[in-house]
C-alpha cells in the first residue's frame, strides 16, 4: 500500500513509544515504574464522572454542533474571561477532541508549502511532525538552560523570515517546565508588532500547574492588540486528570475558528457528547480540588529533585510549571553499562534505565534537547521513592 509522502516525514510520536513499550514489558511479567506518559495520578473527579453518567441517562448522545454545544461553548468563553481577562465570543470558540487535535486543525487550516513555524526547544513532541504533516517547515530554536528554557525576543528577531507563519509557544513548557512571565511575553510581543504575517500560537494545558506563588499569563491578554493573531489553546486533559476523555477547546480569531471548524467537520466531526458534558462540568463545579492537587504536585517536585540532585552524573532545574522533570544526563554519556555496553547518547540511557532499572522515562532528544530524560512526577509518592531507589542503584553500576 502507497504511503503519503507527509506521513513518511513524520515520526512516531516518542512518548507514545517509550510508554506502549513500557506497557510491553509489563504484560511480558515486568515490574515496570512507567514516569514516561504525561498524565495525571489522579482519577477524574467523581462529580464530572456523575455528570457524563447524567448526560448520557438524558439521551445527550447524539451529534452535536461540530464545534461543540453552545452550552460548554459558553462556559469557555466565561472561563477564559475569569482567569485570563480575554474576551472571546461563542463564534470565536471550538471544542476539539484533545488539544492535539485543535493544534493539528490550526496548522493544516492556515499553512501552505513552505511556511514556517518557529518552535522553541525543548518543544513537545508533536509540534514539528504536525508542522511536517501540514507541509510546513518547522523551524527548531534552541533555549539553552541558561536561557531558562526559554525563546528570547533576540532569538526570536533572528528567526523571523518572510515565511514565519506562526510561533508556538507552550507554557508552562512540556518537558522543561518553563513558564514564560508577562514581561517575557510583552518583550516577545514587541517583536511580532513588527512582523505582521506572524501569529501566535499558545498551548496553555499546563495552566493550572504553575508553582512557587508565580502568575499564569498568556499572550493575548498581555498584548491585547494582537488579539487578532492569537489562537490560544488550552483543555481538560492535565488540569482535571480527564487525559482519556478527549475533550480541548481554543479560541481565536473567528475566521481561523471557522476553518478549523471546516476541516473538523471533515474529519472526526463534533468531540464526544458525553466528553463534552463531562467538560462542561470541570469547567463550572468547584475548583478547590485544583488547588490541592498543585500541592501534591509540588511535593512530588521537590521529593524527586532532593532524590535526582544526589545522584552523581545527574543534575536538574527545579520546573516552575508542569509536571515533569527535565533532567541534564550528559555527564553520564559515554559511561559503560556493566555488560559493558557504552551509553552513547540519551536513549540508551533511557534503555538502560527501562530494561535495567525498569523505569520508563523519555530521551531528551525526542523534544529536539539531547542529554536530558524527561521524567513525569505526577505519580504516587511510593513510586517516586521506588523508581529515584532504582535509577540510583543503576547509575550506581556504571562505569
Amino acid at each position: 500500500m502507497q504511503i503519503s509522502d507527509r506521513i513518511g516525514r513524520a515520526r512516531v510520536s516518542g512518548t507514545v513509544k517509550l510508554a506502549q513499550q513500557a506497557r510491553d514489558l509489563e504484560e511480558a511479567g515486568k515490574t515496570i515504574i512507567e514516569l514516561a506518559e504525561g498524565e495525571p495520578e489522579h482519577d477524574t473527579p467523581p462529580h464530572i464522572i456523575d455528570a457524563a453518567f447524567e448526560a448520557a441517562r438524558r439521551g445527550e448522545t447524539r451529534y452535536t454542533a461540530v464545534a461543540g454545544t453552545t452550552e460548554l461553548r459558553d462556559a469557555v468563553s466565561k472561563k477564559f474571561l475569569r482567569d485570563n481577562k480575554i474576551t472571546y465570543g461563542i463564534d470565536q470558540i471550538i471544542i476539539g477532541t484533545g488539544a492535539k487535535q485543535l493544534i493539528f486543525n490550526a496548522l493544516l487550516a492556515t499553512l501552505n508549502p513552505a511556511d514556517e513555524v518557529i518552535i522553541p526547544a525543548p518543544y513537545w513532541v508533536s509540534y514539528p511532525d504536525i508542522v511536517k504533516i501540514a507541509d510546513g517547515t518547522p523551524v527548531i530554536v534552541d533555549c539553552p538552560a541558561h536561557q531558562a528554557f526559554k525563546i528570547t525576543a533576540g532569538d526570536l528577531e533572528k528567526t523571523i523570515t518572510p515565511n514565519t507563519r506562526w510561533l508556538l509557544l507552550n507554557s508552562p513548557c512540556n518537558p522543561s517546565g518553563a513558564v514564560y512571565s508577562a514581561d517575557e511575553l510583552r518583550a516577545l510581543a514587541e517583536v511580532l508588532r513588527r512582523h505582521p504575517q506572524v501569529a501566535i500560537m499558545c498551548d496553555d494545558i499546563y495552566e493550572k500547574i504553575v508553582f512557587d506563588g508565580d502568575d499564569f499569563a498568556t499572550m493575548a491578554e498581555v498584548a491585547p492588540d494582537l488579539f487578532d493573531r492569537v489562537l490560544t489553546i488550552n483543555g481538560v486533559s492535565k488540569s482535571y486528570a480527564m487525559t482519556g476523555w478527549r475533550i480541548g477547546y481554543a479560541g481565536g480569531p473567528a475566521d481561523l475558528v471557522q476553518a478549523m471548524t471546516k476541516l473538523q467537520g471533515q474529519s472526526t466531526t463534533n468531540p464526544s457528547s458525553i466528553g463534552q458534558a463531562a467538560a462542561l462540568a470541570a469547567l463550572t463545579g468547584p475548583q478547590d480540588l485544583l488547588n490541592q492537587w498543585l500541592t501534591r504536585y509540588r511535593s512530588h517536585r521537590d521529593l524527586v529533585a532532593r532524590r535526582i540532585t544526589g545522584i552523581q552524573g545527574l543534575s536538574l532545574q527545579p520546573p516552575a510549571g508542569a509536571f515533569y522533570h527535565f533532567i541534564n544526563c550528559e555527564q553520564i554519556i559515554g559511561q559503560r553499562t556493566p555488560d559493558g555496553s557504552i551509553l552513547a547518547a540519551d536513549a540508551d540511557i533511557i534503555e538502560f534505565l527501562l530494561h535495567v532499572a525498569g523505569v520508563g522515562l523519555v530521551p531528551g532528544s525526542e523534544f529536539g534537547a539531547p542529554g536530558y530524560l524527561r521524567l513525569c512526577f505526577a505519580k504516587s509518592e511510593s513510586e517516586l521513592t521506588a523508581a529515584c531507589d532504582l535509577i540510583e542503584q543503576a547509575i550506581g553500576k556504571l562505569s
